[in-house]
């Protein structure tokens, strides 16, 4: 395992809105699969790649993601040495505005701090399984001042799309915002690698010109002026763009290829561990094609859905299409399709919902209907 790296995770994204999903939690602290939050998988992929000083670089809204990731125990970076380290602009967690000087100066310091040669810096938004020992390898033989993952599915996610027009070479010498007709395939998957000096170089330059944002994609603009290689990523990858693709993701776990790529490809995917009874299938309860996590109570009729922990789905009452979040209790004698409920949602009897599969209806968190 390759370990002379550092990592450092942007925990949201300003240019992503999940709407009622994303308002009381950072980006990263979403959700996802049952029993894990989007970050668990990037900083799953840093402990697989021996990487064991991570940073998460927080905007606004982080107490959630605080309160799972706790001291990184479920990573094994709760360490005397490195580990993980949560990088707040404010001590007031429901801050909304962060000065340049605040934000890119807790980077400095935890960028300062370390003596690894380089620096994986990821977004918020993807999620895949991987280690980053050939990513480096590869921008050392390219010979590259910055490389950046890419796939080619990434516009059938919606909007923000990051085009890369890559020479024959491998370098990126252009790249798109949202483009209206794309030119090429190749999607950004917001993944860096560079040097320490080297970003400790650029973030003393943003803040020299005032610049208020640190941003992923900002450093691949670089382009005209370092040389930014492509690295194509060929595994699953998804990403979580809007409300629809993060609904899309979700069911698309239910596909075996997609599921066996991101848990059962030979690394795991860590979490904070919850100690819960097993799930409680009662008297004329039907299951379908769906993944459910423990400490739930099923009576009634499940397909093709999504269930978190504690979940209660009473008699009567058919769940499908859906994703039902920790701690929902969904009464008797519903229907519900196409839908994501939030956490400690509760459905009062008789209530029916049909979204549309581009279009599923939210349920924001605590809310009952």
């Amino acid at each position: 395992m390759f370990n002379n790296a550092m990592g450092l995770i942007l925990a949201d994204n300003k240019k992503i809105s999940l709407g009622e999903l994303s308002n009381p939690r950072a980006l990263s602290a979403m959700p996802f699969g049952g029993r894990y939050r989007i970050i668990d998988f990037m900083l799953s992929d840093f402990v697989n790649s021996g990487i064991k000083n991570v940073g998460v670089l927080t905007y606004n809204k982080y107490k959630s993601l605080m309160d799972h990731t706790g001291t990184g125990a479920a990573w094994s970076l709760d360490r005397k040495n490195d580990g993980l380290h949560i990088l707040p602009p404010y001590v007031n967690s429901e801050a909304t505005n962060v000065s340049s000087d605040e934000e890119l100066s807790g980077v400095m310091d935890f960028l300062r701090q370390s003596r690894s040669t380089y620096v994986i810096v990821a977004g918020s938004n993807v999620i895949l399984n991987t280690t980053f020992d050939e990513f480096i390898k590869s921008h050392e033989t390219a010979g590259a001042d910055i490389s950046v993952m890419y796939n080619r599915d990434g516009t059938k996610y919606g909007n923000p799309s990051y085009i890369l027009d890559i020479d024959e070479e491998g370098f990126v010498r252009d790249m798109l915002y949202n483009p209206s007709k794309a030119a090429s395939v190749k999607c950004s998957l917001g993944i860096l690698c560079l040097r320490r000096d080297l970003l400790i170089d650029i973030i003393a330059r943003q803040m020299a010109h005032g610049k208020a944002h640190f941003g992923i994609h900002s450093i691949v603009k670089m382009f005209d002026e370092l040389k930014v290689y492509g690295y194509e990523y060929s595994g699953v990858a998804l990403r979580i763009n809007n409300v629809q693709s993060y609904f899309n993701a979700s069911m698309s776990l239910l596909t075996d290829s997609v599921r066996n790529d991101l848990f059962w490809s030979g690394e795991p995917i860590y979490t904070k561990v919850k100690d819960e009874a097993p799930t409680l299938y009662f008297d004329n309860a039907e299951m379908n094609d769906s993944i459910v996590s423990d400490g739930c109570r099923i009576y009634g009729k499940v397909e093709e859905s999504v269930i978190f922990r504690s979940v209660t789905i009473a008699k009567n009452t058919t769940v499908k299409n859906c994703v039902v979040m920790q701690d929902v209790h969904i009464s008797e004698n519903c229907h519900l399709e196409n839908v994501i409920l939030d956490k400690n949602a509760f459905v009062r009897p008789g209530v029916r919902l049909v979204g549309h599969p581009d279009y599923p209806i939210v349920i924001g968190k605590g809310a009952g209907i």
